[in-house]
C-alpha cells in the first residue's frame, strides 16, 4: 500500500521552503507537497482568499483528493484545524507543531506576535492578521490521530497551549522538544524529523 501524501503547511512566513528540512529528512517515506500561502512570498496572490477560512479552502483544492498527512506550523496548524473539522476523511494523521490552533493564546500566556511581525513584513497582507478564528467549541470533532509537537521556550505559543490542545483533542498526545522555540522545524530538525516520523510512520 502507497503512503499518503504528506502535505506541509507553514506559518505566518507562508513560505513553503520553511518546511523543507522536515521534508529532506523524511525524504523516501511516500510523496511529499510543501505549499506556500498565496500573496506571501514566491506564490501570487489569490484575490478569493481574504480570511483564513478562504485560506482553508485553497488549502483543501491544493491537497490530494484521497486523505493526506498534514503536517503544520504556527498559522498553519489553523487552517490544517479547520480542514479536520469540516473535511474529516481529507486528513489521514495531523501533526500540529507551535500552533495555536485555533484558540486564544493569549488567556494561556502566549505573548502577542502581530505587532512585531507586521513592522518587519509590510508587504504581507493583513487580513491574516486580524483573523480572530476561534475552534475551541469545535476541536473534539478532530476524531483522527494528532501529534502535538511544543518547544518548551516558545513565547508565542508556550507548552500551556499544547497542553489545553490536547484536552480538547479526542486521539492527541504532546511532544515537548527542550530548548525549543517557535522554529523547531529549523532550529530542532532532526529531533522534529523524528517525532513526525514516529506519528506518520509508525505502522509502515
Amino acid at each position: 500500500m502507497l503512503s499518503p501524501t504528506t502535505v506541509f503547511l507553514p506559518g505566518a512566513s507562508g513560505k513553503a521552503d520553511f518546511w523543507r528540512p522536515i521534508a529532506q529528512e523524511l525524504a523516501g517515506r511516500g510523496p511529499q507537497k510543501l505549499l506556500g500561502w498565496p500573496g506571501f512570498g514566491e506564490e501570487p496572490a489569490d484575490p478569493s482568499v481574504r480570511s483564513l477560512r478562504d485560506l482553508a479552502g485553497w488549502t483543501l483544492r491544493q491537497m490530494p483528493p484521497d486523505p493526506a498527512n498534514v503536517v503544520a506550523q504556527s498559522m498553519g496548524g489553523v487552517i490544517a484545524a479547520q480542514i479536520a473539522i469540516e473535511n474529516p476523511k481529507r486528513i489521514a494523521r495531523l501533526v500540529l507543531v507551535a500552533t495555536s490552533g485555533g484558540v486564544d493564546v493569549k488567556k494561556l500566556g502566549g505573548a502577542d506576535w502581530r505587532p512585531d511581525f507586521t513592522r518587519e513584513n509590510g508587504q504581507l497582507p493583513k487580513w491574516f492578521v486580524d483573523d480572530r478564528t476561534d475552534l475551541t467549541d469545535q476541536l473534539e470533532k478532530i476524531q483522527i490521530p494528532v501529534l502535538l509537537i511544543w518547544g518548551d521556550s516558545d513565547p508565542i505559543s508556550p507548552v500551556a497551549v499544547g497542553e489545553f490542545l490536547r484536552s480538547k483533542l479526542p486521539s492527541a498526545c504532546l511532544a515537548v522538544v527542550p530548548g525549543g522555540g517557535h522554529d523547531l522545524a529549523r532550529t530542532h530538525a532532526d529531533e522534529t524529523a523524528r517525532l513526525i516520523a514516529g506519528h506518520l510512520f509508525a505502522d509502515s
